[in-house]
């Protein structure tokens, strides 16, 4: 349930409401912006009859919600959601450009491959310290290693770092040492994990599962959000089908469809979906175009040798050259690289 609040509501008006709401048990989620000041009413709103808070003045509409998620919803927060990355940003005009190899896999080669995707003009480094496999025998990261080394490629070069979490075991580790903690899409509906990252305030890129319905994403962004952080980034990384040919579909309809029904930014990963090199750059330029907020792109110098997933690693010299194309079509979409 949403109580739009008259403009010239005052502030004893609205804590007023706020208490009635309470007194049923629910809690207050409360947004304001230029144009609107709503309040949202999260919890068990069944014994609330619908003329409840309609008789109150200061109340001039109220509109009931039919979706399970509310906080990740756009009646509840109409205004898109900025996520704030120390100096950076997600979800912005400035689209955000997450670039780095699959996996972590020595000094020279995360160092190296940092400075170049921000030479080039990504404002995010990616690299996998802790990484599930399908296969228990496939390489498994450097875990501690691994996040040592993205910590000295980020002060080396600036760039905040985004990695994957397996598990609540290395939370508190997480929390302190890295700037976006990246949920996976095999743990999107791991609730205890995502009712721990929640009690946090670190900004969390959360990954569509394999075969997880856009509804699906939404309630497990609400998980992360019922704790009390509100820092959530959706990321569609393909799903599967019953197609072969590239490693997952890319649903790049997920984007618009994403931000008709939530105010939380939106980003592409076009590696993990195609799992083919050479498909990459379509796709990038098709997700800025259909309004995607950011990419996060495998970078390697070199993925013929590549410890994980170098198939679908392009290249520094062609991570430059698409960054420079990227650039235009931002333009075209009143974005910004």
């Amino acid at each position: 349930m949403i109580l739009v609040i008259n403009n010239q509501a005052s502030e004893k008006e609205i804590e007023d409401v706020k208490k009635k709401i309470h007194q049923f048990g629910c809690e207050v989620y409360e947004s304001m912006g230029l144009n609107h000041h709503i309040l949202g009413v999260v919890g068990d709103t069944s014994d609330i009859e619908s003329g409840t808070f309609q008789t109150i003045s200061i109340v001039d509409k109220v509109i009931l919600v039919q979706e399970p998620y509310k906080k990740a919803n756009r009646l509840f927060h109409p205004d898109n959601t900025v996520v704030d990355v120390n100096d950076r940003s997600i979800g912005g005009k400035k689209l955000a450009i997450i670039a780095g190899p699959c996996s972590v896999e020595s000094e020279e080669q995360i160092l190296s491959i940092a400075k170049s995707v921000k030479n080039s003009g990504a404002g995010f480094l990616r690299g996998g310290a802790f990484k599930p496999r399908t296969s228990p025998y496939a390489f498994q990261g450097l875990k501690r290693e691994g996040l040592e080394l993205l910590k000295f490629a980020r002060e080396k070069t600036g760039l905040p770092i985004v990695t994957e979490i397996m598990s609540t075991e290395f939370l508190d580790e997480f929390v302190e040492q890295v700037d976006v903690i990246q949920v996976g899409a095999r743990n999107m509906q791991n609730f205890d994990l995502l009712r721990q990252l929640g009690k946090t305030n670190k900004p969390i890129l959360l990954k569509r599962g394999l075969s997880a319905t856009i509804e699906e994403l939404l309630m497990s962004a609400e998980y992360i959000m019922a704790g009390g952080n509100e820092n959530v980034i959706l990321c569609e990384r393909g799903i599967r089908t019953f197609e072969k040919y590239t490693r997952n579909t890319l649903d790049l309809s997920a984007i618009p469809a994403i931000k008709k029904l939530s105010h939380l930014p939106v980003i592409i990963d076009p590696s993990h979906a195609a799992g083919l090199w050479w498909m990459v750059e379509p796709m990038a330029k098709a997700a800025v175009v259909a309004g995607a907020d950011g990419l996060i792109i495998e970078v390697h110098n070199d993925p013929e040798n590549a410890l994980c997933d170098g198939a679908q690693s392009i290249k520094p010299e062609k991570f430059d050259r698409l960054m420079g194309k990227l650039k235009i079509l931002a333009q075209v979409e009143d974005r910004e690289i």
